[in-house]
Order: C-alpha cells, then sequence, then structure tokens
C-alpha cells in the first residue's frame, strides 16, 4: 500500500508529535509552511509540509532556537520562494486529481 499523499492536522500532529494549536501558530509565522486549504477551510498536509514541521520542531523545541533565529535558517535552505509555488501548484493539482478520482468512484458505484 502506497503511502498517503496528503494528511489532515491530526495525522500531522501524531506524526510529528506537534500539537495542532502550535502547527497553525507556526503556519502563521512561516511562509515556508503553507498547507492545501480545501473549500471547508480544512487543510491538508505534504510530505513537504512535513519536512518542515520536523526541521522547525528540531530548532525550535529541541535545539531551543527561537522562532526568529529558526526562521533565519530555514531561509538559507535553497528553496527558493519561486520553487515554493512551484510545489503548492503540484500539491493542489495532486489534490484535485485525487478528489476527482474518488468521485468518479463514487458516481460508478452509485450506478
Amino acid at each position: 500500500m502506497s503511502e498517503k499523499s496528503y494528511y489532515t492536522i491530526t495525522e500531522i500532529s501524531r506524526k510529528t508529535q506537534i500539537p495542532p494549536h502550535t502547527l497553525r501558530y507556526w503556519e502563521s509565522r512561516f511562509k515556508l509552511l503553507r498547507p492545501l486549504r480545501l473549500k471547508s477551510g480544512h487543510r491538508r498536509y505534504t510530505r513537504r509540509d512535513i519536512e518542515i514541521l520536523n526541521d522547525l520542531k528540531d530548532l525550535v523545541l529541541v535545539k531551543g532556537y527561537s522562532l526568529k533565529g529558526a526562521k533565519k535558517l530555514l531561509f538559507k535552505k535553497p528553496l527558493a520562494k519561486a520553487k515554493l509555488t512551484e510545489i503548492q501548484n503540484e500539491d493542489s493539482l495532486k489534490l484535485l486529481k485525487e478528489i476527482k478520482k474518488e468521485l468518479l468512484t463514487i458516481i460508478k458505484s452509485a450506478d
């Protein structure tokens, strides 16, 4: 069975051992961390978001950096702002394709 492409905030919280309120706060402070939002407002995190969260957790909670210090270190990484937009667009496209596939399956099973 393949690994999921998108995760809910609860799943991410369990995987990373970071409380959901902290995840939401970090989202507001770090532009690199922008999970996809469904029309209903629910967040959908990707594997890239998990990597960023693990880096943040290591810097802030383990190594004791301030959020400002962690932000400086994370922005020194090679991920450019343009590339971030590409990643978000790719993730949005993947999510839309998954939703379409699920809807077609539901329609076929209703017949």
